[in-house]
C-alpha cells in the first residue's frame, strides 16, 4: 500500500511541476497587464497603456484564429475580414451619427448611433454573418484550396470598403462622435484598457470552455482525422462551420475593440498582411494552447516597437529573427516550456 502511495507521489510530484511551468509564464503575462497601467503612471509613459491596449486586442484576434487553426486545423488567410467588417460597422454607424444622415431610409429608417450597446451587437453580428457566408462556401474545401479562398474573401472585402469614398477609401475614416457606454463617454484611455483586458479574459475562458466541450472534441478530432469522424456518422462541415462562424464572431468582438481604441478605421484593418500577422503570432506563443496567441500578440508588438524605434524597414530585421526562432523551438514559446516541463518529469 505504501509502494502504491509512493508511486502515486512520484508521479503527481513532477506533474505539478511541469504544470507550473507551463502556466507560470502566461499567468505573469497577465498580472502584468492587469498592471500596466499603473506601471505607466509610475514612470510616466502613458505610451504603455497603448502598446498595451494593441498587444491585448490583437491577442483576441490571434485568439479566434487560433481557436480554428490550431483546434480545427482550418489554416485561413482571411481572418482580418472579421475584424475589418466589426470595425467598419463601428465607423459606420459613428459617420451617420456625425453627419446627421440616415443609414437606411427605406424600407426602415435605420440612424446612426455611438451607443456601445448597440454598434457592437451590430458589428459582432455583420462579423458572425461575413464568418457564415465565407465559412459555406470555403469549408467545402480543404488544404490550400481553402487558404486561397480566404484570401480571396479578404481581398474582396478589402477592395470593397476602399471603393466607398463615402466614407474615406482607403484612407479611412475618423470616428466623429465619441463612443459611449450609456451616458459614459468611451475615451478615458485607462478605462478602454481595462475593457479590452476584461474582453481578453472573458475571451480565453470561452475559448477555454469551448474546446473542453463536446463540441470542442469533435472539431479538434476533425484536425486529426476527419474521414474516421465522417464515418462514424458526425456531420463535420457543420461543427467546422459553426466553429468558423465563432471565430468570426470573437474577431469581431477585436475590431469593435480596435475601432473604440483607436477612433479610427481603415482598409488595412482587414488588409491579407493583418491577417499574415496573427498567423506569425500563433507561430510564436503555439498553436492550438490556449495563452499561446497572447504570448505571441505580447512578442510580436514588442519585437515592432523595438525595431520600428531602429528603422521603417523593421521587418527586414524581424524575418530572419523570425526564421531562426521557428527553427530553433518546437510549437513556439508555450510548446519549449511544455518539453521543458516533460524534461523534469524525465529527470525524476
Amino acid at each position: 500500500m505504501s509502494s502504491t502511495n509512493a508511486t502515486e507521489s512520484n508521479h503527481s510530484g513532477p506533474s505539478r511541476r511541469w504544470t507550473a511551468a507551463k502556466f507560470a509564464l502566461p499567468l505573469l503575462v497577465l498580472i502584468a497587464l492587469g498592471v500596466l497601467p499603473q506601471i505607466a503612471s509610475l514612470v510616466d509613459d502613458p505610451f504603455l497603456v497603448r502598446v498595451g491596449i494593441r498587444i491585448m486586442i490583437l491577442a483576441i484576434a490571434a485568439s479566434s484564429l487560433n481557436f480554428i487553426l490550431g483546434y480545427g486545423g482550418m489554416v485561413s488567410l482571411g481572418h482580418a475580414a472579421f475584424i475589418g467588417v466589426a470595425a467598419y460597422a463601428v465607423g459606420i454607424l459613428n459617420w451617420h451619427l456625425g453627419n446627421g444622415e440616415p443609414l437606411l431610409s427605406w424600407p426602415l429608417v435605420i440612424e446612426g448611433s455611438a451607443n456601445i450597446w448597440i454598434v457592437a451587437p451590430v458589428a459582432i453580428i455583420a462579423s458572425a454573418l461575413a464568418a457564415l457566408i465565407i465559412g459555406f462556401v470555403s469549408l467545402r474545401t480543404s488544404g490550400l484550396h481553402f487558404i486561397m479562398i480566404t484570401l480571396a474573401f479578404d481581398q474582396m472585402l478589402y477592395y470593397f470598403f476602399v471603393s466607398l469614398q463615402k466614407y474615406g477609401g482607403d484612407d479611412g475614416t475618423q470616428l466623429i462622435e465619441p463612443l459611449r457606454a450609456g451616458t459614459t463617454e468611451l475615451t478615458n484611455r485607462i478605462f478602454i484598457y481595462y475593457i479590452v483586458f476584461t474582453t481578453l479574459l472573458g475571451v480565453l475562458f470561452l475559448i477555454d470552455r469551448i474546446v473542453e466541450s463536446n463540441f470542442g472534441l469533435v472539431l479538434q478530432g476533425c484536425r486529426q482525422n476527419e474521414r474516421r469522424l465522417t464515418a462514424v456518422g458526425y456531420r463535420t462541415y457543420n461543427y467546422k462551420l459553426v466553429a468558423f462562424v465563432i471565430a468570426g464572431s470573437i474577431a469581431g468582438v477585436s475590431g469593435v475593440l480596435l475601432a473604440t481604441a483607436q477612433q479610427f478605421v481603415s482598409p488595412s484593418d482587414l488588409a491579407w498582411s493583418r491577417s499574415g500577422e496573427l498567423v506569425i503570432m500563433l507561430a510564436i506563443g503555439g498553436v492550438g494552447t490556449l495563452f499561446g496567441p497572447v504570448l505571441g500578440a505580447l512578442a510580436y508588438v514588442l519585437f515592432e516597437v523595438v525595431l520600428e524605434s531602429w528603422t521603417i524597414h523593421w521587418q527586414v530585421i524581424f524575418g530572419p529573427i523570425l526564421v531562426l526562432f521557428v527553427l530553433g523551438t518546437k510549437g513556439g514559446i508555450l510548446g519549449s516550456l511544455e518539453s521543458f516541463g516533460w524534461g523534469l518529469k524525465g529527470h525524476d
